[in-house]
């Protein structure tokens, strides 16, 4: 029996020096070692920040590509997705009221024609990414809106399309906040 103790211990210990103090300090080298050292990846435009690559955020002017709803407001502070199921009406009428004001922006579609991430939340609020198709669907409006042809938009729209890690991993998606900061300097 004591020596079942002595031995629980020792791996108590061994365990608390590997999980509490090896782990993390590996985990932040690595971290500081990326890009971004750690802190993320910043988007600066003339010195200033204006977001985090990997951080949604809330766009609604036309003459700029939306990303995904959030059901926190975009908030980086914590991030959650809505606890509401398929069936629940109050989750159903917040995709009815995304559809319409999709498609008030966008007459030439059909709700067919709408990508699901255009009116759903992501698990974390916090996409910052939406597919090919869902960029494409708001060419048209981006490129009324800013007075440009919709072929110099969707050649931007094509250059910031990011393929599947190797080829194999993950959708091919367009961050949004390159994408506008792009189109931003596309009228300079």
């Amino acid at each position: 029996m004591k020596s079942n103790i002595v031995k629980s211990i020792r791996i108590t210990l061994v365990l608390t020096v590997i999980l509490c103090v090896i782990y993390p300090v590996a985990i932040s080298l690595a971290g500081k070692l990326s890009k971004g050292q750690g802190n993320g990846e910043t988007i600066t435009v003339n010195g200033k920040v204006v977001g985090y690559a990997n951080i949604g955020q809330s766009f609604t002017k036309p003459q700029y590509f939306w990303g995904r709803p959030s059901v926190i407001g975009y908030n980086a502070a914590g991030s959650a997705g809505s606890n509401k199921g398929p069936g629940n009406p109050d989750y159903l009428k917040d995709v009815s009221n995304r559809i319409d004001t999709l498609l008030k922006y966008h007459p030439y579609l059909k709700r067919a024609d709408i990508p699901a991430e255009m009116v759903t939340a992501s698990g974390s609020g916090l996409d910052p990414d939406i597919s090919p198709a869902a960029a494409k669907i708001q060419i048209q409006r981006v490129a009324k809106a800013r007075g440009l042809d919709v072929e110099a938009v969707t050649a931007l729209v094509n250059q910031h399309t990011e393929s599947p890690l190797a080829g194999l991993f993950g959708p091919a998606k367009v961050n949004v906040l390159k994408l506008n900061v792009a189109l931003d300097e596309l009228k300079k």
